[in-house]
């Protein structure tokens, strides 16, 4: 264990070491400028436009240029967990930690509280819990005046505690290639149940949630939007149709734009941007997105400031720089915006949702997707908080572990003779049909799991009040001493094993009673 600890510092300071820069359209600052060290997600395009900016902005206003220096390592779930492994390794070893970066730049909400939370390391028998990131004191009167309420949908702008700051907003839907699905015979996708249609066998790209927190976010969404029950039927039928299960989120939206899959999950800008890059090519409105209406998240993408900030007075200036009209402008305006007052990107344009109410009440005639998010989210329907800890744990068993197993049992499943033609946007289960056969099929495709909890108690992962004890027992090793799990093994890692003998034997049962059936 410490050693692969030690393998992923390495590899996480040696990124840190060769960070991508991309090359400026301004004069590059001068020999000796202060130096603003950001680790992110985001693309080289948003990169490009922010540094761009912020070294205009901040020559206006300070006199001097920047030296913005952006370090890429992966998404959002990967610079987490670096950052954890970092922090703990420091602490373990007596160190303080911190200290090789100024800020972290975009994820959700959800990554970022996690940071805040830190890591929590025993030391000499005492347990030690320490942030990653650290508050920006910004007075109280000046954020009210930028956010106006904190609040949108059923989720928050900024931390109140000001660890984080929201700087755009992200939805999560579907992006399709409207070439692919005319192939198909279907339509253009209104709804998240779509990507369940038996047709789309082998046209469904997806990624893997444990190294995207936008996609986990989408995952998530959907229960959220539609329940734990009918949340995994899709999931489980859109992992069945799905060709692949990407490591990057970007690749879904290009492979979907080359006509390799017809639908995909991805982060609302990723998709609006492939969409657009389509466009600007030559390449006409092939490629489509849409946030399910009334079904999608509205999430922040926040900023922090990384603990022991080796330039805070830098950090805590790009985090305003942010928050300003003209940073505000980079996200959603074109970059042929022909306005006096010069706000907007030039080279790039961005796609994305502004943070900023005032954005929408002033310029809504200058956004390119006129859409405003604080009209249009609404609170989830199926609000649980334990949903996100186990979607990666469960999609990984479901699908991604056992997806030959899950391709032939669904296939069985849409083969059988009475397995009723689907009609758009609805889904074919148990309680559908009467063939006595295809009914055990489905059951045994949508059955969840159990779990082993102390003295032998059994938690069903298919009852919702179950999941709270389940998390906190597993997940936060609350029976760590009831021996339910290797003491050498990570208690989420040995979940998931279990789950996929479950999952596998269930898609095993439906091919052999479907093939006992020809015989």
């Amino acid at each position: 264990m410490a050693s692969s600890r030690i393998i992923v510092v390495v590899a996480f300071l040696a990124l840190l070491a060769v960070p991508f820069v991309f090359r400026p359209a301004t004069p590059p600052p001068p020999p000796g400028a202060e130096r603003l060290i950001i680790i992110t997600p985001h693309n080289e395009q948003i990169r490009h436009e922010f540094s761009r900016t912020f070294n205009e902005w901040h020559e206006r206003e300070y006199g001097e240029r920047v030296n913005v220096i952006y370090s890429v390592p992966g998404g959002t779930s990967e610079i987490r967990a670096m950052l954890q492994a970092q922090f703990t390794a420091a602490l373990e070893a007596g160190r303080d930690p911190g200290g090789d970066a100024d800020l972290i730049f975009g994820g959700g909400t959800y990554e970022h509280s996690v940071l805040k939370r830190g890591v929590t390391v025993t030391i000499d028998g005492e347990q030690r819990q320490v942030p990653i990131t650290a508050p920006v004191d910004f007075e109280d009167d000046w954020l009210d005046e930028v956010y106006g309420p904190n609040e949108i949908g059923d989720g928050i702008l900024y931390d109140p505690e000001k660890y984080w700051f929201g700087t755009a907003l992200s939805g999560f839907g579907i992006v399709y290639n409207r070439d692919a699905l005319r192939t198909l015979d279907l339509p253009e996708p209104t709804m998240w149940e779509e990507l369940a249609h038996p047709r789309l066998r082998g046209w469904v790209a997806l990624v893997n949630p444990s190294q995207s927190g936008s996609i986990t976010t989408a995952f998530d969404t959907i229960l959220q939007r539609r329940g734990w029950a009918q949340g995994w039927q899709i999931l489980r039928r859109a992992g069945a149709n799905s060709r692949y299960f990407s490591a990057v989120a970007l690749k879904p939206p290009n492979d979907v734009s080359q006509g390799n899959a017809a639908m995909g999950v991805c982060i609302d800008f990723y998709g609006r941007y492939q969409s657009q890059a389509i466009i600007d090519a030559g390449g006409g409105d092939r490629v489509g997105y849409i946030d399910p209406p009334g079904a999608t998240t509205i999430d922040a993408d926040p900023i922090s400031k990384l603990r022991g900030a080796p330039n805070p007075k830098m950090a805590r200036r790009f985090i305003e720089f942010t928050l300003t009209e003209e940073a505000q402008a980079l996200w959603q305006f074109r970059t042929d915006d022909d306005h006096e007052d010069g706000l907007g990107p030039a080279r790039f344009e961005l796609r994305r949702m502004p943070v900023l109410r005032s954005m929408y009440e002033k310029h809504f005639d200058r956004l390119i997707d006129p859409v405003n998010p604080f009209e249009t989210a609404r609170p989830a329907e199926n609000p649980n908080r334990n949903f996100r800890s186990f979607v990666a744990i469960v999609f990984a068993a479901a699908a991604m572990d056992s997806h030959n197993d899950l391709r032939r049992a669904w296939r069985a499943i849409v083969n059988h003779p009475a397995y009723p033609a689907p009609r758009v946007g609805e889904m074919v289960t148990a309680a559908d049909v009467t063939d006595p056969t295809l009914k055990r099929m489905l059951e045994l495709f949508d059955a969840m799991p159990e779990v082993r909890g102390p003295g032998g108690r059994t938690y069903s992962m298919a009852n919702v009040d179950d999941l709270e004890t389940i998390r906190n027992g597993w997940l936060r090793q609350e029976w760590r001493d009831e021996a339910l799990w290797h003491p050498e093994s990570r208690p989420g890692d040995a979940l998931r094993r279990e789950f996929v003998q479950f999952f596998r034997a269930n898609y095993r049962e439906i091919v052999r009673i479907a093939e006992e059936g020809r015989m």
